[in-house]
């Protein structure tokens, strides 16, 4: 199947998953936080969620495809707070038309880069695999060290 029509097919699936979520939300209304779905999001990440989208509207909708966890999160919170729905089909309509683009070539760069370097020396794969996984765990350590760690009964319910 040629890269165009996975981009096209990925662009329709994402934007469709983006309109279950609101809705799914928007039907739940507050009952969505103490959901299943919303006990996996703690209500540290539920506030900061519903702050950015107060703050920034459906424009938080169009930058939440750039913010891994965000993405998946936003559009629940979008359809309890009500964002206006046009609003929100737009938002995540221009959300789907840039974010899947850049990242499928993105992603099938490296992917066929990565091929290419381990058909012409194997071992040199093996060792950028390495350097990219001591890169990936260095941040995510520096990331947790970096956060403030709170007591739970400073979090407040929400």
């Amino acid at each position: 199947m040629p890269l165009w029509l996975w981009v096209l097919i990925g662009g329709v699936g994402l934007f469709g998953a983006f309109q279950c979520y609101y809705w799914v939300g928007r039907t739940l209304g507050p009952r969505l936080y103490s959901s299943r779905v919303g006990r996996k999001i703690s209500p540290e990440g539920i506030r900061k969620v519903e702050t950015a989208v107060g703050r920034w509207g459906a424009l938080a909708v169009y930058g939440c495809f750039w913010v891994p966890g965000l993405r998946h999160t936003l559009p629940w919170v979008a359809g309890v707070l009500r964002v206006s729905y046009p609003w929100y089909t737009v938002a995540s309509a221009l959300g789907c038309l840039t974010w899947v683009p850049v990242t499928s070539f993105g992603l099938y760069s490296v992917i066929w880069g990565w091929l290419r370097l381990a058909a012409e020396s194997p071992l040199l794969a093996v060792g950028a695999v390495a350097v990219a996984i001591t890169a990936i765990a260095g941040f995510v350590r520096w990331r947790r060290h970096r956060s403030p760690r709170r007591a739970p009964d400073e979090l407040t319910p929400v």
